[in-house]
């Protein structure tokens, strides 16, 4: 990009900007902060409306965002290489930024008299996991993913980057009590499905009920004791052998493989 064509970021908002790093200004403001040539292209190109993008900073010498930001010039502004290293969470900036807002609050989910599936976070605190799950949960069309307090935001930058983009490709949502928002799902007719080393093998099921919770646990505890007594089903998947080479399957790929199944039942 050239810096003549575009205007140069202003210090205020290069400082209002760089604090969307953090968690709590990302809720004040309702914003959230992107980085990398791919992850702002790929929301960009799913927005559910030009107002959801707020700014596009481009690094004086990017020349592959030209493209996507050339219909977006009124928001689009110039940064430096010091202003990037000040706004990148990275060991080296892309140089590509984009400021967007976060999904509107909406009512919670339910009420479908057919199918639905809808995957649950239960304390998964790393949000590489947490955006991996979210893009994958967009892929195998699940309606909704839901998020306990403990759960990594899903507006971190690590999340972000991880989700590829995805974020607004399926609505999620946090809840202070996920025992409670499963206890009103239940109460629609949804069944609720944990993944647990102690549960029977997911392959032994037949069928799957048409409106299905998916709950997903913390990398090293699994799902709650208290979450984990609303279950309808307790599930695993069974590694190959008499004995297993590995503690576990990382908390992504198990949700990975479970929606593949539960989705596509």
């Amino acid at each position: 990009m050239k810096p003549s064509v575009i205007p140069v970021l202003s210090r205020a908002k290069l400082k209002q900007f760089s604090k969307l790093q953090q968690k709590r200004k990302r809720d004040e403001e309702g914003l959230f902060l992107a980085e990398g040539l791919r992850t702002v292209r790929e929301l960009c190109g799913s927005l559910p409306s030009e107002e959801m993008l707020v700014a596009l900073l481009v690094r004086d010498d990017e020349v592959e965002a030209e493209a996507f930001v050339s219909g977006r010039m009124n928001k689009v502004f110039s940064i430096t290489e010091r202003d990037s290293a000040q706004l990148s969470q990275t060991s080296t900036s892309q140089g590509v930024f984009g400021v967007f807002r976060q999904q509107p609050l909406k009512a919670p989910v339910g009420g479908k008299a057919e199918g639905s599936f809808l995957v649950a976070l239960d304390d998964v605190q790393d949000p590489g996991n947490v955006g991996t799950i979210l893009r994958s949960a967009a892929w195998f069309g699940a309606d909704a993913l839901i998020c306990t307090p403990g759960t990594a935001d899903r507006y971190n930058p690590k999340a972000v980057r991880s989700c590829a983009g995805s974020i607004y490709s399926v609505r999620h949502y946090g809840v202070s009590r996920l025992v409670d928002e499963l206890g009103r799902l239940q109460e629609e007719g949804y069944s609720i499905a944990c993944s647990s080393l102690e549960g029977k093998d997911f392959r032994e099921f037949i069928s799957w009920p048409d409106k299905l919770v998916l709950v997903i646990g913390n990398e090293a505890n699994g799902v709650s004791s208290e979450v984990e007594s609303l279950a309808d089903r307790l599930i695993r998947i069974p590694h190959v052998g008499n004995k297993a080479r590995v503690e576990s399957l990382n908390a992504a790929v198990s949700a990975a493989i479970l929606m593949e199944r539960l989705a596509l039942a």
